[in-house]
């Protein structure tokens, strides 16, 4: 039952990353930070360098496919979770430097806790 649990976790975070990182980078949503219109522009928007936007990047897609190939590779799992649940608390306080309304923080505070979740189901 617990490992059905971190199963759909473990899918949710990981297609939701990929989803966001992949598909709709571009793409203008009502959570959306700083008021940008786009992935990149949210990171313009917290005054953080392009660098810093990649390797973002790099780490969310990687720790996304990690979590999905952790159903049949459990050892990526934890440390995957834990980058994805770190990340997570980065942009909550992105999210608060700001000044942007709480429903935009919804997103981040939600894969925040289904990536804890899923480390703390997977130490056990």
């Amino acid at each position: 039952m617990l490992e059905t649990l971190s199963f759909i976790l473990q899918a949710i975070v990981g297609l939701g990353l990929l989803n966001v990182w992949l598909l709709r980078a571009g793409q203008e949503t009502g959570y959306r930070g700083g008021g940008s219109d786009s992935l990149r522009g949210e990171f313009q928007a917290y005054g953080l360098p392009s660098a810093v936007f990649y390797g973002v990047g790099f780490l969310k897609i990687t720790g996304g496919i990690a979590l999905i190939a952790g159903i049949w590779i459990p050892t990526l799992v934890v440390p995957a979770a834990s980058v994805i649940a770190a990340l997570m608390v980065g942009a909550l306080a992105m999210h608060l430097r700001v000044g942007d309304p709480p429903k935009k923080s919804v997103p981040a505070l939600l894969m925040l806790g289904m990536s804890a979740a899923v480390a703390a189901l997977n130490l056990a």
